[in-house]
């Protein structure tokens, strides 16, 4: 097991290299973003989600240690409205709880390629406010129109989501490379007014077909997009739009 997660590991890590922003870009200090991804990436590590600390045990154990771990740091929608100061943390908790290697990788790549920009662009401070404060109302407007849920939320797609909302209205036409699953994973280059919106399109759409059971939180997605956008509408204005950079960044499968 072990083995395969290490081979993915070094995949994800070899499209990061091939997808990560080219040129000055790479130089660009983006210590909140990098800080981020490690904090988020450790907890993993250690906690019984990865499958790789041997204090959780194996089997039928393990996944017992998995659910108590989501439910005490994860968003219980039916819990967070209750009178307990812990509950109204696990929106803040859950952005840095992920449910398995695959969401986490992909969390962390979309964050590690829009987080850069967007962060140099807001300054650290106001970036670290943003990310958290977003990520913590997408969580929040998830499980207020799925309050009856007993099923535990956690991840950093809300805050992410909101990441590539302020990137939108920031960069417009950055180029972003898309992996096309009905192209045979062709890379094609498309400005990010294009490709955001499609995004977003396909979450409203998933969304709509969602239950308030488990799976990916779609609507915490759209609520996390929409406060981005707005924040940086309101924040920085029309005139303080890039029309054009020199980048490129990930758009595919993996969806925050």
């Amino acid at each position: 097991m072990i083995r395969n997660w290490s081979t993915a590991a070094r995949r994800t890590l070899a499209a990061v290299r091939r997808l990560a922003p080219a040129g000055p870009s790479r130089r660009r200090a983006a210590p909140v973003t990098y800080t981020l991804i490690t904090l988020c990436c450790l907890l993993f590590l250690i906690s019984p989600a990865a499958g790789l600390n041997p204090v959780y045990g194996t089997g039928e154990e393990l996944l017992a240690a998995q659910r108590a771990y989501f439910r005490r740091w994860g968003v219980i929608p039916a819990e967070l409205f209750e009178d307990s100061p812990g509950s109204a943390l696990t929106p803040a908790t859950a952005l840095f709880v992920h449910g398995s290697w695959v969401h986490l990788l992909g969390n962390m790549l979309f964050l590690y390629v829009f987080g850069a920009m967007t962060e140099e662009r807001m300054g650290r401070l106001q970036f670290a406010l943003f990310y958290l404060g977003c990520g913590y109302l997408a969580l929040l407007g998830y499980a207020g129109a799925n309050a009856h849920s007993q099923e535990s939320l956690v991840g950093a797609s809300g805050a992410i989501s909101a990441v590539l909302g302020a990137f939108l209205f920031l960069f417009p036409r950055a180029r972003v490379t898309s992996l096309l699953p009905f192209l045979f994973f062709l890379p094609l280059r498309f400005p990010a007014w294009v490709v955001l919106p499609f995004w977003v399109t396909l979450q409203w759409l998933a969304a709509g077909r969602a239950g308030d059971g488990p799976g990916v939180a779609y609507l915490a997605h759209l609520v996390g997009f929409g406060l981005g956008f707005a924040f940086a509408w309101v924040r920085f204005g029309p005139a303080a739009r890039v029309k054009s950079v020199p980048v490129t960044a990930p758009e595919g499968e993996n969806q925050p």
